[in-house]
């Protein structure tokens, strides 16, 4: 069943998606604890602030809460950034070499025509990594800057590009977005690699 197969394949690749996800997330909650752990520099800095302050001890402790947060939110942010880079690259260049992802691969599925056009593989992994992650990434993004109202409306464009993306494979011609922005289709590798049968020899 082709349409089974490359929603494996989809899994697949989500899988890596996911299991890089949380080696970032990991990292980020790392980073995040060791500044707020970051003793020396935070008793000079809160120091100075106590002292600059005039008795005024709220605003001084508001100052350093605020640079603490918004470092967190820093990191934060990279790690959504890095996260998108890198489903790109992965995606880009699993297209660009060897025509397929590995889910794609392990589920005997590749992309045809041959992608060494650049531009093209790059069409096809900008559209498949901006429905399947960057933006639900910005949403996550606003969410934490605390722009509520706005993560919720790139949350719901985020699962409409998903379906928009997704919803055409379960069509006759499954040919997702991806596909039709990068001029490709997802097929069975055996349709390419069947044996081409030779006339038998006549004996005399």
């Amino acid at each position: 069943m082709p349409k089974l197969r490359r929603a494996t394949a989809w899994l697949v690749d989500f899988a890596l998606v996911v299991a890089l996800a949380s080696a970032l997330a990991v990292l980020t909650f790392h980073r995040v604890s060791a500044l707020v752990t970051d003793v020396p520099e935070l008793a000079t800095r809160g120091g100075f602030d106590l002292l600059t302050s005039r008795g005024d001890v709220l605003d001084a402790s508001q100052d350093l809460g605020l640079s603490l947060w918004n470092k967190s939110v820093l990191y934060v942010e990279q790690a959504f950034g890095l996260l998108v880079l890198t489903v790109f690259l992965y995606q880009w260049a699993c297209l660009a070499l060897a025509g397929r992802t590995v889910g794609k691969a392990l589920t005997g599925l590749k992309v045809t025509p041959n992608l060494p056009p650049r531009v093209r593989a790059a069409r096809r992994a900008a559209v498949t990594t901006a429905a399947d992650v960057a933006v639900y990434a910005v949403a996550c993004v606003l969410l934490v800057e605390g722009q509520i109202v706005l993560s919720v409306l790139v949350w719901a464009v985020a699962v409409v590009l998903f379906l928009v993306n997704a919803l055409p494979v379960l069509s006759p011609g499954r040919r997702s977005l991806a596909d039709r922005v990068a001029g490709t289709a997802v097929t069975g590798i055996e349709r390419f690699s069947r044996p081409v049968a030779t006339p038998p020899v006549r004996t005399s």
